[in-house]
């Protein structure tokens, strides 16, 4: 295996570290959580497939391995001296923080028992100081919610290589046979005039040119696509910044055959013609008349 980027992901218990390696994986980076730091250097001599496209590769470390604090120096050093790029990402949170998430999942803290949580915390803090003071990146999550933290994650970790683009998918689909419950952004066109009324065009679907015409030749219509794409422009790059993997774009009619599919093919197009990384799905074109 090429020497990829190493990122350690490490800090303080309940300090959103699983988060954080959601994040990365979101973005392409081959990750595992809890993992020895004895094995690391038997991990990176590993094969992993398809590894020309990965950014990098990023590893969960803490004191859930007790062995972690008095050996990630030696073995880290190691490997940045056969090559290997690492960086830690330090995560840590105020202690009243830290105490109210313990609070609230319920989770047991490792360090807490027969001390208490808020002693567990503490002997935490002091014994990760020297972890801390190394780390390339350290990342206060106090005041950031989950969406907030992916995105200073991805932000943080943009110099590797470029991140894998977030991946769109358009599908259409008929409201008579359920909703699309996987769409980020849905799209109503029920008030489009319906080719399913005119007997020469009810047989044919979205896809036919005819009924492309028709649907897409009413004004409401040509007004719907050219401010929707607009919409469109605007919110892929703010949802990749914030380092969503993918996004679905759902267009919705009554049967999901005739307008729906026009229209989806439309935002298809427009999309495709910008960038590479997006399909289409016509959910239930074949659904009987």
């Amino acid at each position: 295996m090429r020497h990829l980027p190493l990122i350690i992901i490490t800090g303080l218990s309940g300090s959103g570290k699983s988060t954080a390696v959601a994040a990365l994986e979101d973005v392409g980076f081959f990750c595992v959580d809890n993992m020895p730091v004895d094995l690391l250097p038997k991990f990176v001599k590993l094969p992993i497939d398809s590894d020309a496209d990965l950014p990098g590769v990023a590893f969960v470390m803490d004191l859930r391995e007790k062995g972690f604090v008095s050996r990630y120096e030696a073995v880290l050093g190691g490997l940045r001296g056969k090559g290997f790029r690492v960086e830690i990402v330090f995560l840590e949170a105020d202690e009243a923080v830290l105490v109210q998430r313990f609070s609230a999942t319920r989770r047991q803290h490792p360090l807490a028992r027969g001390q208490g949580l808020a002693a567990g915390i503490r002997e935490e803090a002091q014994l990760l100081q020297p972890l801390r003071a190394a780390a390339d990146h350290v990342i206060d999550t106090s005041r950031l919610n989950v969406h907030e933290l992916k995105a200073v994650i991805v932000e943080r970790t943009r110099g590797h290589r470029p991140l894998v683009p977030m991946q769109v998918h358009v599908l259409s689909f008929g409201f008579k046979y359920g909703p699309a419950v996987e769409a980020d952004l849905l799209v109503d066109v029920r008030f489009l005039l319906n080719p399913y009324f005119v007997p020469e065009l009810k047989a044919l679907d979205g896809e036919d040119p005819a009924i492309r015409e028709f649907v897409l030749g009413n004004p409401e219509a040509r007004t719907l696509v050219a401010k929707y794409t607009d919409l469109i422009d605007y919110l892929l790059p703010l949802y990749e910044r914030e380092g969503k993997s993918h996004l679905t774009i759902a267009v919705g009619c009554t049967g999901g055959r005739h307008r729906s599919v026009a229209v989806a093919r439309t935002f298809y197009d427009h999309i495709a013609a910008r960038r590479p990384q997006v399909d289409i799905i016509h959910r239930d074109i074949r659904q009987p008349l």
